[in-house]
């Protein structure tokens, strides 16, 4: 769905006043860059009806809480001119500014890349462990049921783009992936707020700094399902293994995981790709949805017959 940037009312913050919005990415929402006579801005415009008000504000609580209680480098977000980090420029339109950051998306994977997605996700999880969220504080649940089921958080995967050669193979899969899942269980140890979409095209790579964008899907999930977003649309490339390693490696430098998280590990990148499958078939209008939805389905077919197989 196209949103027109003047709908963001670029006079609602002092930073955007007298300044020009460019898409710069559309993905699960509409992100601009302002020029403005103060310097740029980013502007994120949310998707109408993906997430409500509270939640927003809950993403931004948390998000101010690991800006100001940890080392760990994430956006900042601006207030409007009435104080409130969340605007609503027209009835049903949220909208948040943040800071410039310098920088850009890396181009491709690096086992060093990897690293560092690995210390910051255990960064946040060691924050989520022991932070205790505002009162009102709610966010999306990231389970077996939320994702799979055909009402899930992003859409069904048998409806999406060449599903139906796979529908019965992948049927299977889930229902291997509910067991295996409920089996693990949600114990605090292994459960609790995650970022939910910590990859490389969430990162700001300047040459001495970067920085974790995008916290609009974080809630509560897996913490190793942050290892499997990591590896989103290139799970089926042969160094696949190798940068697993390393987002391990410094994972564990900063907090351990057991033998049940690494063994489950398989199952979370597959239950990632299933929820990517749906997440195509609803987002058809993106660039990179377009861009994988000739083979995405049938890769995950790949990875799921192998994962049967041998499990």
């Amino acid at each position: 769905m196209a949103i027109d940037p003047h709908a963001a009312r670029l006079d609602l913050w002092h930073e955007t006043r007298d300044g020009r919005a460019t898409l710069i990415n559309l993905s699960e929402n509409h992100t601009f860059r302002v020029d403005a006579p103060t310097g740029p801005t980013v502007l994120r415009l949310h998707r109408p009806g993906y997430q409500t008000a509270a939640s927003i504000r809950s993403e931004l609580a948390w998000l101010r809480a690991l800006k100001t209680e940890t080392d760990l480098p994430v956006v900042t977000p601006l207030p409007g001119i009435d104080g409130e980090l969340l605007q609503q420029p027209v009835p049903g339109q949220y909208a948040v500014l943040f800071a410039f950051e310098a920088g850009s998306e890396p181009e491709q994977g690096t086992t060093t890349l990897f690293a560092t997605l690995g210390r910051f996700a255990a960064m946040a999880h060691r924050h989520a462990q022991a932070w205790q969220p505002p009162e009102g504080f709610v966010r999306p649940a990231w389970t077996a049921a939320t994702m799979l089921q055909p009402a899930g958080l992003w859409g069904d995967w048998r409806r999406a783009p060449g599903v139906a050669a796979v529908r019965e193979l992948l049927a299977a899969t889930e229902a291997r992936l509910v067991t295996d899942l409920a089996a693990y269980g949600q114990s605090p140890d292994r459960f609790g707020l995650i970022h939910a979409d910590m990859r490389l095209a969430n990162l700001l790579v300047a040459d001495d700094r970067t920085v974790l964008l995008d916290f609009d899907d974080c809630g509560t999930g897996w913490f190793v399902y942050d290892l499997a977003a990591a590896l989103s649309f290139i799970e089926t490339r042969p160094e696949t293994r190798e940068l697993q390693d390393a987002w391990i490696a410094a994972y564990t430098r900063i907090r351990p995981l057991s033998a049940a998280d690494i063994a489950i590990l398989p199952a979370m990148i597959l239950l990632r790709r299933m929820v990517l499958l749906a997440w195509i078939g609803t987002h058809a209008e993106t660039t990179l949805a377009q861009s994988q939805a000739p083979h995405f389905a049938q890769g995950t077919a790949a990875l799921a017959k192998a994962w049967l197989e041998t499990t």
